[in-house]
Formats: C-alpha cells, sequence, structure tokens
C-alpha cells in the first residue's frame, strides 16, 4: 500500500477552555484571602484597575465595581439568582447599583420554614480576628537567647544553631542525627553532645527526638526519673492500650505504684514547645455569613468584608483612546481594558455562585441549623447542582475551602456534604455525619460493666431505624478516635 498526503475533512465536536474561561474557573476555587492575593497582582498589572473604597455612588465617578453586595440575600418568596454557570458570568454591577438593587437581583429575603431557636449571631462585620492575636516570642527565639550565653566554640555555635532551626513549634528536634553530622562534616558524637547541651535549655522538654524521651528529660529535671518510671516510658504503647497488668510486670510495682507514675506523666507537657508562640495561623474568615431573621427563617450573606472591590476607570481608557498614539500603545490599552472588564465580571460571578450554592445548602441542612446534628440530611453534589441548574464540577469547586459562619459555629461548606445511610423500612435516608454523632453519644453514655460492642452498637442503630453494616460502625468509631470495646473495658476496670 502507497504512502502518499491527502486532504480530508472530518466534523467533530471538542470542549475549548479559553483563557477567560480559565480564569473565571480559578477565581471560583479560590479562597478569598488567595483572591485578595490574585487581585492584588492584576492591580499592579494593569493600569486602568483600581481598587474601591465603597465612596464611588457618592463621587458619582465613571468606573464600574463589583463584589460590593454587604447584605446579599436569598428568599423562598423571591426567585432565586439568575446567575448561570460559570461558564457564563452575569454582567458586571455598574457604579449606581445600590446594596437593595444588588439584593433584588440575587434573590431577596431568605425566609425557609424553620421551627425552634437557634443562636444569636453578630453580623455586623466589625469583629477583626487577627487584632486579637498577641505577638509573642517565638520558641526559636527564646533557643536562640539561651544559645547566646552558652559557652562554646565558634564551630559548635553554627552546628547549634543548625539543631536549633531543625526544632519544630512542639519542640521536638526533627531531624536524623547522623544526616546532620554528615551534612556539616562533623562526627556524629559531637552532635550528640551539642544535642544533649541543648536538651538543658528551657522549656524542659525540648530538642526530645521522641515522646518518651521528651517526657524523661522532664522526669530526670524533677529527679523523678528511677527505673520504674523508665521502664513505663519504653513501653507507652502498653499505656495507651491500658494493658497495665503488663506494665506491673515490666515495672516491677503494684497497680498503686504503677497508677501514681501514670498521675505523674498525666502532669507533664507533651509538647513543650506550644508554651511559646510559633508562626501565626492563618486565621479563617468565613465567606458566608447565616443568621437568623426575625420572621423564624435564614438569611444567608455573603462576607463582603473579604471580597476584593475592583474598578475599571473607562474615563482614563477614553482619554488615552483619544490622544491616539502608536498601535502597540492601543493594543496594550485595549488589551488592558478586556482584561480589567473580565476580571470585574468574573468576581460578580463568583460571589453570585457562592452565594446560589450556599443558599440551596442552607435550605437543603435546614433542620440542621433549626435542630442540630442529628437531624442532617444526606447531600451530595448531584442534589445541589441539579436543584440550582449548575455542573457538579463548578459544585464542587465552590465548596472547596470555602467556609460559613453560622449560629452553629463555623464550617466548611463540604461539611454539609456526607455519604447516605439506609433506613430500616424505607424511610427517610440517614446522613452519615448525623450517624457518627449518634453512635459518640451512645458510647458517651457507657458507664463501667455496660460497654457496648460494635454489634451492640449495631442493634442499637437498628432500633432507631438506621440500616448500618458493623463494619461501617467500626469504621465511624475509629474516624472518631474512640478504642475498641475491649479497651475501653480496660479504662473502666484500671479507673475504678
Amino acid at each position: 500500500m502507497a504512502l502518499a498526503p491527502k486532504l480530508q475533512m472530518k466534523q467533530g465536536q471538542s470542549l475549548v477552555m479559553t483563557p477567560q474561561l480559565q480564569q473565571a474557573i480559578k477565581l471560583l476555587q479560590l479562597t478569598n484571602i488567595e483572591l485578595s492575593a490574585f487581585v492584588e497582582e492584576q492591580l499592579e498589572s494593569n493600569p486602568l484597575l483600581e481598587r474601591g473604597t465603597g465612596d464611588e455612588n457618592r463621587r458619582g465617578e465613571d468606573v464600574i465595581m463589583a463584589q460590593d453586595a454587604p447584605e446579599t440575600k436569598v428568599s423562598a418568596e423571591a426567585p432565586a439568582a439568575n446567575a448561570g454557570d460559570i461558564d457564563a458570568p452575569s454582567h458586571a454591577m455598574d457604579s449606581e447599583a445600590t446594596a437593595s438593587d444588588i439584593a433584588v437581583d440575587v434573590g431577596g429575603n431568605v425566609d425557609w420554614s424553620k421551627a425552634g431557636n437557634g443562636g444569636s449571631f453578630n453580623g455586623s462585620g466589625d469583629y477583626d480576628p487577627s487584632a486579637n492575636i498577641a505577638a509573642e516570642k517565638s520558641l526559636s527565639e527564646h533557643l536562640h537567647e539561651q544559645l547566646a550565653m552558652l559557652h562554646l566554640s565558634d564551630k559548635d555555635r553554627l552546628i547549634a544553631k543548625h539543631l536549633i532551626d531543625h526544632v519544630d513549634e512542639n519542640g521536638y528536634l526533627r531531624a536524623q542525627l547522623v544526616e546532620i553530622a554528615d551534612n556539616l562534616g562533623v562526627t556524629e558524637n559531637r552532635v550528640l553532645s551539642l544535642v544533649t547541651q541543648l536538651q538543658t535549655f528551657e522549656p524542659t522538654g525540648v530538642f526530645a527526638r521522641n515522646l518518651s524521651e521528651c517526657l524523661a528529660l522532664q522526669l530526670r529535671d524533677a529527679g523523678a526519673l528511677d527505673a520504674a518510671m523508665q521502664a513505663l516510658l519504653d513501653n507507652l504503647e502498653l499505656l495507651a492500650k491500658h494493658d497495665l497488668t503488663k506494665l506491673m510486670k515490666l515495672c516491677d510495682v503494684d497497680k498503686e505504684a504503677l497508677m501514681e507514675r501514670v498521675k505523674r506523666l498525666k502532669s507533664l507537657a507533651p509538647k513543650p514547645g506550644l508554651a511559646y508562640g510559633g508562626e501565626m495561623a492563618a486565621v479563617v474568615e468565613p465567606d458566608v455569613f447565616i443568621r437568623n431573621t426575625p420572621q423564624g427563617g435564614w438569611a444567608v450573606e455573603l462576607n463582603s468584608d473579604t471580597l476584593p472591590r475592583v474598578l475599571v476607570n473607562h474615563r482614563y481608557y477614553n482619554e488615552i483612546a483619544a490622544l491616539g498614539g502608536d498601535e502597540k500603545t492601543k493594543e496594550f490599552m485595549s488589551e488592558c481594558h478586556a482584561n480589567a472588564n473580565w476580571l470585574v465580571k468574573s468576581l460578580d460571578q463568583r460571589a453570585r455562585t457562592i452565594l446560589k450554592v450556599a443558599s440551596e445548602i442552607v435550605k437543603q441542612q435546614d433542620g440542621f441549623f433549626a435542630y442540630g446534628i442529628d437531624h442532617m440530611r444526606p447531600l451530595n453534589l448531584k442534589t445541589v447542582a441539579e436543584a440550582i441548574e449548575m455542573h457538579e464540577s463548578t459544585v464542587s469547586r465552590v465548596t472547596s475551602n470555602k467556609f460559613m459562619s453560622t449560629p452553629r459555629g463555623m464550617f466548611e461548606l463540604k461539611y454539609f456534604f456526607g455519604a447516605s445511610i439506609p433506613s430500616i423500612g424505607g424511610g427517610e435516608a440517614h446522613s452519615a455525619e448525623a450517624v457518627r454523632h449518634k453512635i459518640k453519644i451512645l458510647i458517651d453514655e457507657e458507664v463501667e460493666g455496660s460497654v457496648k460492642s460494635d454489634d451492640k452498637l449495631v442493634s442499637l442503630l437498628r432500633d432507631q431505624g438506621i440500616d448500618i453494616a458493623r463494619r461501617t460502625v467500626a469504621k465511624y468509631r475509629e474516624a472518631l478516635g474512640i478504642p475498641s470495646s475491649v479497651e475501653r473495658r480496660r479504662v473502666f476496670k484500671h479507673a475504678g
């Protein structure tokens, strides 16, 4: 068969991801903090973008503003927002749009049926979580201060500084001494000698390489490290299993003496480094607020304080366009203008999409907000996606790393999605989260002599109409960090 070039026409369909669509998808899955950083980059690179201050309406400037919806709400009486999916961005809000105009556009006021009292919620937005975080001396700074008072050679001081850099926030030395010795070109004994000196630093227990060594350092400092206590430290895994019979043999003490040593261990600090400030933890800011309404329903509001306000300065663009200039300048300004407009629309669409998804979650999980976790309904992405006429992938992106502040606490949006546990008799299915809560309550009610096995838990849950397998109960119990019934019986036995 001869090979020869030829032309052939073929018709087909394919999905093309335009740069604008890729940006819209990227913005949708960013957290508010990441979004603010992204917008800052755009403000630096695009001369037509300006940061909004909230005074544009009063000044009457020729700008377009996005994300200025401080009291956006959704209601059962009003139709849902016609925001569309992420691939069909809605119009940008202009400078004359007021908060009430925006609220009507997105949906008005929520009032789903709800009976029961919830906690009060203050949605003023004046609270600044970071303002309550006091600057503290870090553990690293504290260790370096003590190192300055230690008489060491220049080389040993450099090794010691390197060791301090490998101490984590809990105070543990998270590095192999042989690796440090090889990297620095010194002997392992020299590094070990320095570690021994550094272990005399405050807080007592720092530079330990494991929990046993950390506790041993504290006991040695207090003069309470005898042979029996060392044997106990060498067998902490038996203590975790509450196997006191083996521990009494290994430590060669009676039960009373063993319990005294266990009590002493409990008084120690397993993470001594936490007594000092470390890296400041990132403050989780809610993306959505849920609060009670006077009518007994729920109001869903975007947290406008964390949403960037971006303005497109059309007046400046028109002035530059009127001046003419070379083709390169015109092309650059035209591209900046298009990118600025698209960013505003993308931010607007992102806010509306988050609001639609959050509103539907509140509608689906109304029982949770009214009565608590026992009334959590099984929910999946498909249910929400179909209700708001969006794709499942869009809902998945919206619920990732987005948080909802409610009268019952702060929850990630993904928290409200869970597997479905069937009901006996064909009734309404149960949420996996609600079933885990029921298992925890049943175990918390245990007293000595009435510890429930996994089979017993299955029986009790079936009495409540929950059709669940034993392996599922065991999986949920382990996920809750609850030991087996054998270990729980040991706890009750030795506690008495």
